[in-house]
């Protein structure tokens, strides 16, 4: 599939929100109880593809912005937090696993954030 072709079905933001609402509260907290060891795996790496996907298209619709366009500096300052919460390894001590993953989920959520206010500025 060609990057076109991906960029032209718009990201399932509600389904990227439902994933981080898993480890977070309602107000980006960690109230929520972490999953059971085998699925934070699964939740991690499906958090993980999520930013990958959404990387792009935030980047994408913040190059549709004026260069001195506070929207469009906000979104690529969030993309390179969430390149650097790529970075972050698993460690064998599920606490660090658990922050790790609310790491990355409060960084989805961001980027879900810039994407929609910026989808929302485009004529």
């Amino acid at each position: 599939m060609s990057t076109k072709q991906q960029t032209d079905v718009p990201p399932d933001i509600e389904e990227m929100r439902a994933s981080t609402a898993l480890l977070l509260g309602p107000d980006g907290a960690p109230d929520a109880l972490p999953p059971a060891a085998d699925e934070l795996a699964t939740l991690t790496a499906t958090l993980r593809g999520h930013i990958q996907l959404l990387i792009p298209e935030v980047a994408n619709a913040a190059a549709r912005e004026p260069k001195d366009s506070i929207p469009r500096y906000c979104a690529l300052a969030c993309i390179g937090e969430a390149h650097n919460k790529l970075r972050l390894g698993d460690d064998d001590l599920l606490s660090i696993r658990v922050t790790v993953a609310r790491k990355l989920a409060r960084v989805l959520n961001a980027l879900c954030d810039h994407w929609e206010t910026l989808v929302r500025a485009t004529p």
